[in-house]
């Protein structure tokens, strides 16, 4: 049995990262939900009036053989700017902000790590806002948005938000960007 790791990151809109991130080599299951608010099972609806503390997220299955955690972060920043706090483009509010939810101590200190080196880099142009936090409990968002860019890709939000994303990792990454995708 292949061993595989699980990671938890929010950095805006929960269908671009997820988007961006299940297209590379060793990601192998992302789930959209929420995390580390203070309403149980929460809804969509809910999280969005930013009253739940809940931060829309992605808990990513991987094969660190493949891809190591780091690496998943590296692409993570890829995806989203975490220089803007509790805000992507259009999409405003806590439940946007960027995050790492570490399930272990490794993790956050391999977070620490990738953000420190990024910084020292000056990647962004600005300081990074990322917040690194212990897991909680993680909500599986509504089925409609699993897969969100996959069975949508069309719809305007798709074209106007995600797509850029998943193409900007697909362009960096082009050597570690699965065959189907």
């Amino acid at each position: 049995m292949k061993e595989t790791e699980t990671a938890v990151v929010g950095g805006g809109c929960f269908w671009c990262v997820e988007a961006a991130l299940l297209q590379v080599e060793g990601v192998l299951k992302v789930e959209s939900g929420y995390m580390g608010g203070n309403v149980d099972h929460p809804t969509y609806k809910q999280v969005c009036t930013g009253t739940t503390a809940h931060v829309e997220v992605v808990r990513v299955e991987f094969d660190p053989s493949l891809l190591s955690f780091g690496e998943l972060l590296e692409v993570f920043f890829t995806a989203h700017d975490p220089t803007t706090l509790n805000r992507q483009g259009n999409d405003v509010g806590t439940q946007y902000r960027s995050v790492i939810f570490f399930l272990n101590e490794r993790q956050r200190t391999e977070a620490e790590r990738v953000i420190a080196e990024l910084t020292a880099k000056n990647i962004f142009g600005a300081p990074m806002v990322t917040a690194i936090e212990p897991a909680q409990t993680f909500w599986e968002a509504e089925d409609y948005h699993q897969n969100y860019f996959a069975n949508n890709s069309n719809q305007p939000y798709c074209l106007y938000a995600v797509a850029p994303k998943v193409a900007k990792v697909r362009a960096k990454y082009a050597g570690r960007i699965k065959k189907s995708a």
